[in-house]
Protein backbone atom coordinates (compact mmCIF):
# COMPACT_ATOMS: atom_id res chain seq x y z
CA UNK A 1 0.00 0.00 0.00
CA UNK A 2 2.58 2.36 0.48
CA UNK A 3 4.09 2.20 -3.19
CA UNK A 4 0.34 2.89 -4.16
CA UNK A 5 -0.11 6.33 -1.90
CA UNK A 6 3.63 7.07 -3.19
CA UNK A 7 2.82 6.77 -6.39
CA UNK A 8 -0.80 8.20 -6.44
CA UNK A 9 1.12 11.61 -5.05
CA UNK A 10 3.53 11.48 -7.20
CA UNK A 11 1.07 10.73 -9.91
CA UNK A 12 -0.33 14.04 -8.84
CA UNK A 13 2.52 16.05 -8.61
CA UNK A 14 2.75 15.05 -12.57
CA UNK A 15 -0.36 15.79 -13.34
CA UNK A 16 0.30 19.61 -11.79
CA UNK A 17 3.28 19.91 -13.56
CA UNK A 18 1.82 18.87 -16.76
CA UNK A 19 -1.29 21.18 -16.36
CA UNK A 20 0.87 23.85 -15.15
CA UNK A 21 2.96 23.49 -18.39
CA UNK A 22 -0.33 23.51 -20.64
CA UNK A 23 -1.33 26.70 -18.40
CA UNK A 24 1.74 28.09 -19.48
CA UNK A 25 1.90 27.16 -23.33
CA UNK A 26 -1.85 28.53 -23.51
CA UNK A 27 -1.01 31.71 -22.11
CA UNK A 28 2.30 32.10 -24.29
CA UNK A 29 -0.12 31.15 -27.18
CA UNK A 30 -2.54 33.68 -26.11
CA UNK A 31 0.43 36.66 -25.95
CA UNK A 32 1.45 35.50 -29.25
CA UNK A 33 -2.35 35.96 -30.85
CA UNK A 34 -2.69 39.29 -29.36
CA UNK A 35 0.58 40.45 -30.47
CA UNK A 36 -0.21 39.04 -33.75
CA UNK A 37 -3.70 40.89 -33.44
CA UNK A 38 -2.53 43.92 -32.84
CA UNK A 39 0.26 43.83 -35.70
CA UNK A 40 -2.32 43.01 -38.13
CA UNK A 41 -4.90 45.70 -36.62
CA UNK A 42 -1.88 48.70 -37.35
CA UNK A 43 -1.52 47.16 -40.68
CA UNK A 44 -5.25 47.53 -41.46
CA UNK A 45 -5.20 51.08 -40.15
CA UNK A 46 -2.56 52.08 -42.12
CA UNK A 47 -4.20 50.23 -45.32
CA UNK A 48 -7.37 51.64 -44.93
CA UNK A 49 -5.72 55.15 -44.48
CA UNK A 50 -3.78 54.54 -47.76
CA UNK A 51 -7.21 53.82 -49.66
CA UNK A 52 -9.10 56.44 -47.82
CA UNK A 53 -6.45 58.86 -49.20
CA UNK A 54 -6.83 57.29 -52.19
CA UNK A 55 -10.37 57.42 -52.67
CA UNK A 56 -10.49 60.91 -51.44
CA UNK A 57 -7.66 62.02 -54.25
CA UNK A 58 -10.41 60.12 -57.14
CA UNK A 59 -13.27 61.49 -55.66
CA UNK A 60 -11.46 65.06 -55.70
CA UNK A 61 -10.12 64.70 -59.01
CA UNK A 62 -13.93 63.64 -60.40
CA UNK A 63 -15.30 66.53 -58.25
CA UNK A 64 -13.38 69.03 -60.52
CA UNK A 65 -13.69 67.01 -63.93
CA UNK A 66 -17.40 67.49 -63.58
CA UNK A 67 -17.23 70.82 -62.23
CA UNK A 68 -15.45 71.79 -65.34
CA UNK A 69 -17.86 69.51 -67.53
CA UNK A 70 -20.67 71.65 -66.07
CA UNK A 71 -19.16 74.83 -66.37
CA UNK A 72 -18.89 74.05 -70.19
CA UNK A 73 -22.42 72.71 -70.35
CA UNK A 74 -23.82 76.05 -68.48
CA UNK A 75 -21.40 78.22 -71.00
CA UNK A 76 -22.74 76.11 -73.99
CA UNK A 77 -26.80 76.64 -72.89
CA UNK A 78 -26.30 80.74 -71.97
CA UNK A 79 -24.85 80.71 -75.82
CA UNK A 80 -28.23 78.51 -77.30
CA UNK A 81 -30.20 80.73 -74.96
CA UNK A 82 -28.47 84.06 -76.14
CA UNK A 83 -29.30 82.54 -79.93
CA UNK A 84 -32.37 81.59 -79.53
CA UNK A 85 -33.61 84.88 -78.14
CA UNK A 86 -31.90 86.34 -80.81
CA UNK A 87 -33.49 84.43 -83.53
CA UNK A 88 -37.16 85.23 -82.10
CA UNK A 89 -36.27 88.94 -82.36
CA UNK A 90 -35.03 88.80 -85.99
CA UNK A 91 -38.23 86.75 -86.87
CA UNK A 92 -40.49 88.89 -84.82
CA UNK A 93 -39.05 92.12 -86.57
CA UNK A 94 -39.47 90.48 -90.09
CA UNK A 95 -43.08 89.30 -89.59
CA UNK A 96 -44.47 91.56 -86.80
CA UNK A 97 -48.43 90.86 -88.16
CA UNK A 98 -47.89 86.71 -88.34
CA UNK A 99 -46.31 86.79 -84.87
CA UNK A 100 -49.06 88.59 -83.83
CA UNK A 101 -51.20 86.42 -85.10
CA UNK A 102 -49.52 83.54 -84.20
CA UNK A 103 -49.59 85.15 -80.33
CA UNK A 104 -53.41 85.53 -80.61
CA UNK A 105 -54.02 81.87 -82.21
CA UNK A 106 -51.84 80.78 -78.90
CA UNK A 107 -53.60 82.94 -76.47
CA UNK A 108 -57.27 81.57 -77.73
CA UNK A 109 -55.58 78.22 -77.34
CA UNK A 110 -55.07 78.63 -73.79
CA UNK A 111 -57.95 79.87 -73.55
CA UNK A 112 -60.11 76.95 -74.78
CA UNK A 113 -58.11 75.04 -72.65
CA UNK A 114 -58.45 76.67 -69.69
CA UNK A 115 -62.49 76.87 -70.14
CA UNK A 116 -62.67 72.94 -69.83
Amino acid sequence: MAYSLFHSSRSRRSRNGALHNLETGIEEQIEALREELAELTHVLGKTSRHQGEKLRSQASASYEDILGRSEDLLRELQQSYLRGASEVRSTVRRHPLATVGAAAAFGLLVAMLARR
